[in-house]
């Protein structure tokens, strides 16, 4: 019988996160307490970019985004966002999206398969992904909900199961 495997990923989708800066933007041109506040929400090839006259609401701007975000099904852990910085008049911060398994967290994820999951399961860094493979599909199942439960600063998902 052949190994059974899945993938564990951290890719973000970019059409759910179009449309959660496009919500957003939406509600920034309708909502009362944003008139005359200057609030802008950009999505650039390097992150998202936001702006407001005043510290508190860029603050409220980010507030908005991140409840789009989970409204679309992106976790806040893809988002690393920057504290308020001032630029001139205008108060900006920025995001950058966290895609791919970094080496030190494609690591953590291996140790952690190793040290808690059944021995029969392997678990392999290729690229920006692990591959976790076993006989028993049983075995990967529990993996995935070892893997769910732990604390990771990443958001992960589980693809090509086989």
């Amino acid at each position: 019988m052949a190994d059974s495997t899945f993938d564990i990923v951290s890719k973000i989708d970019p059409m759910e996160l179009e449309n959660a800066v496009n919500q957003t933007h939406k509600e920034l041109t309708q909502r009362y307490d944003f008139k005359g506040v200057d609030a802008r929400i950009e999505n650039t090839s390097s992150g998202i970019t936001l702006e407001a006259n005043t510290e508190e609401r860029v603050k409220a701007v980010l507030d908005v985004l991140q409840s789009k975000l989970v409204k679309r099904g992106i976790s806040l852990k893809s988002l690393d966002t920057s504290e308020p910085a001032a630029s001139g008049k205008i108060y900006r911060i920025t995001g950058s999206l966290k895609m791919g398994i970094s080496a030190d967290n494609g690591k953590k994820i291996t140790a952690l398969i190793r040290a808690e999951g059944p021995k029969s399961v392997k678990a392999t860094i290729q690229g920006d992904e692990v591959r976790v493979s076993s006989k028993s599909r049983d075995d990967l199942q529990g993996v995935i909900s070892l893997v769910k439960g732990a604390d990771l600063d990443i958001d992960v998902q589980f693809v090509n199961y086989r």
